[in-house]
């Protein structure tokens, strides 16, 4: 089932990015965020951005995915960066492309147009996974980041959620949506 997160995800999503924080490149954060902190930032995204999570039949949070402002200049409002990750026992099942497909049916209901996801390299999973659901790559950024003794790079890829409007429209806060909006993209 996916469902819409709340701050009381906050304990398993961070069992499941803490260690790629500890132990990986995956994520550029050096220190996993505490509970609390995961629980702000579920609180923060929700008011203007979709957060969800995958949860299995035993109410397992098997993983979650959100999106997030691509950059703070207003020409870029139709534009917005997504994250998705899974539990380490849960790869391979299918659960981050229905996370990230019912994340983008919300997206297109706000009226974002671009999806960006910067992938820290060399990471074959996560690029297959974002090539299959459409995404293209448009760039590297090379050395950007150091961590765990080495300097990383950053893939980007962009998917397009629709066709360019030649005037858009406002897009719409996710808070503003309805549960009528919400809901059918979830089955996704």
């Amino acid at each position: 089932m996916i469902r819409i997160a709340s701050p009381g995800d906050a304990a398993a999503i961070h069992a499941i990015y803490a260690p790629l924080v500890a132990s990986t490149g995956i994520s550029f954060e050096t220190r996993a965020p505490s509970i609390e902190e995961m629980q702000k930032r579920i609180a923060t995204t929700l008011a203007h951005y979709p957060w969800l999570v995958a949860i299995d039949d035993r109410d397992q949070l098997l993983g979650y995915a959100y999106a997030g402002a691509h950059r703070a200049r207003e020409a870029y409002q139709w534009s917005v960066d997504v994250s998705v990750y899974v539990a380490a026992g849960a790869h391979r099942l299918g659960t981050g492309r229905r996370l990230y497909r019912a994340l983008f049916g919300i997206l297109r209901v706000q009226g974002f147009v671009n999806a960006y996801a910067g992938i820290a390299l060399p990471n074959q999973a996560s690029i297959a996974l974002h090539e299959a659901l459409g995404f293209k790559p448009i760039g590297v950024y090379r050395n950007v980041g150091f961590k765990l003794g080495a300097w990383r790079d950053v893939g980007w890829y962009q998917l397009a959620l629709g066709s360019l409007p030649a005037q858009p429209s406002p897009i719409l806060a996710f808070s503003s949506l309805s549960y009528e909006t919400v809901d059918p993209q979830l089955d996704q």
